[in-house]
């Protein structure tokens, strides 16, 4: 694995909760923490059918517009009996001619399943890779999964997405119903930070 030695890092990303999440987790090394927004960067299409090829295309983006080493993460979540669906596509359906909506995206989750003829337990994931791209194309990747089941009706109004129909195997709690430090702590995304840290820590 290649280290990280840099003192600045940018994390692909317009999303300031995700930007803010990263930072707390990198703050211990001492690195400077920027995003894609400091640099008005576009959001590259997402050509890729796998996470990680969304990933890369998002992370070398912003690398090579910006010379610096660059962070950025796919994430999504796999239906077992939707064969996978929506995975890449999980925020895609949410989209609306007014902008995302994951109450339709949810309910559209669990017509598929209904009109599958599957029986509960509905078994999920949530999957998320990390890229860490530097400028000279080199990368190294991260990933992380939480492996639950969707339930419904929808449970919870805390997290985003469709935390709330998602409970992660061993609790009674889906993530919507979750404090959101603590689903913090043990989801699919701390899963793959877990990984990413190891970049950052010295030989």
């Amino acid at each position: 694995m290649r280290k990280f030695t840099d003192d600045t890092l940018l994390v692909a990303t317009h999303n300031k909760g995700k930007l803010e999440e990263i930072s707390a987790l990198l703050e211990p090394f001492g690195i400077k923490v920027v995003s894609a927004s400091d640099y008005d960067l576009p959001e590259p299409e997402e050509t890729e059918t796998t996470f990680v090829g969304n990933a890369r295309i998002k992370a070398h983006a912003a690398a090579k517009a910006t010379g610096l080493p660059a962070l950025s993460d796919d994430s999504g979540i796999e239906v077992d009996c939707l064969d996978g669906a929506p995975g890449v596509y999980t925020a895609d359906w949410a989209e609306t001619p007014s902008g995302r909506d994951f109450d339709l995206a949810m309910t559209r989750t669990y017509n598929a399943i209904l009109d599958a003829e599957a029986t509960p337990p509905w078994n999920a994931r949530f999957c998320a890779t990390l890229v860490l791209a530097w400028p000279d194309g080199h990368d190294e990747v991260f990933a992380g999964t939480m492996e639950g089941q969707v339930v419904w009706p929808m449970r919870g109004e805390q997290g985003h997405g469709y935390d709330p129909i998602f409970q992660p195997n061993g609790y009674d709690m889906t993530f919507g119903e979750m404090d959101r430090w603590e689903k913090n702590k043990i989801s699919h995304r701390a899963n793959a930070f877990a990984k990413l840290v190891e970049a950052f820590e010295p030989e």
